[in-house]
């Protein structure tokens, strides 16, 4: 067995700069419900980049004053805030969630405790779905990037992790750090992922860590979130050698039919209310997939366009 460790949770506001404001109080509210409590953490920190409101940054810090706030330069960008954490954390775990999800009563239990059972295991990553249910919560959990539960209990060896559901050891994050300085806007983890894979880690799937996922937030985060999945997929198959993110296509192959019919399946079994909206959301289905191919072929023909574009429109708020 492996000995007892300390543990630290890092948080990020990058996400708010689209997100709803109140997602990041029901995140916090489902943190402080956990077990082992964030009081138990050598320290909950908050890396902020400037999309938190200072009076409700204040209300947060009086509400849970186990949060430790740290500063950002205003426009520091995810997965350098998530690497900040890691530099500035102290403890020999680190957990890392999002302003944007909900976590499961025992998320933080069970996601902590594999790295009791040995000192080899370096990563553990719990699994994210999309929230929401109704004609659009519908066809997010159908065509948005993260999957169902798998349903399954075990422990098991993976090759991939969500950034919002995820711990490592901290010496092995610094020692092989997530990359921050690549060409994409969300799948620097998926370049991560696979070059930890290469060199022999096993990234463990706890599926028993289980994390809820807000959808995008009004039209234009759904608008330009699946504009720059079809980026995401052309870097990553640019990246990543033979990677399976094949060329985004309009027709129907039997792969993804079955893939299609699988989530489906598991979607009516975590909330059979999908059955009945599953048909209307089929329009949205089919445009969020449209703007990923329409993203996908922009990049294809300006490799940095998109993300360029979107990155402007942001800062210019």
């Amino acid at each position: 067995m492996c000995p007892e460790f300390s543990f630290s949770i890092v948080l990020e506001t990058e996400n708010l700069a689209n997100a709803d404001i109140n997602g990041l109080l029901r995140s916090l509210s489902s943190l402080a419900s956990q077990e082992p409590s964030p009081i138990e953490a050598q320290e909950v920190l908050l890396i902020e980049s400037g999309d938190i409101p200072p009076d409700l940054l204040a209300q947060l810090a009086e509400q849970y004053p186990w949060i430790k706030v740290c500063s950002a330069p205003t426009g520091t960008e995810y997965y350098e805030s998530k690497m900040l954490g890691a530099k500035l954390a102290t403890g020999d775990i680190l957990v890392y969630y999002d302003s944007d999800c909900v976590y499961e009563s025992g998320w933080l239990r069970k996601i902590l405790t594999p790295f009791k059972q040995s000192e080899e295991i370096q990563v553990v990553a719990g699994e994210t779905t999309t929230s929401g249910v109704g004609i659009y919560g519908t066809a997010m959990a159908l065509g948005y990037i993260f999957p169902q539960y798998s349903e399954r209990t075990e422990l098991t060896p993976g090759k991939s992790y969500f950034l919002n559901n995820v711990a490592f050891r901290r010496s092995f994050l610094l020692k092989y750090p997530i990359p921050t300085d690549l060409p994409l806007y969300r799948g620097n983890c998926a370049i991560h992922a696979h070059e930890l894979v290469q060199s022999g880690t096993i990234i463990w799937q706890q599926p028993q860590a289980r994390v809820l996922h807000a959808p995008p937030n009004g039209l234009s985060h759904f608008f330009w979130r699946f504009l720059l999945i079809g980026h995401d997929y052309y870097w990553q198959k640019k990246l990543i050698p033979n990677s399976t993110n094949a060329e985004p296509t309009m027709s129907g192959k039997k792969g993804k039919f079955s893939i299609f019919v699988d989530r489906v399946g598991k979607m009516i079994d975590r909330d059979i209310r999908h059955a009945y909206f599953l048909i209307f959301s089929l329009p949205v289905v089919i445009v969020s997939s449209l703007l990923i191919y329409v993203g996908y072929l922009i990049t294809k023909r300006q490799p940095n366009y998109l993300l360029q574009t979107y990155n402007q429109r942001l800062h210019s708020k």
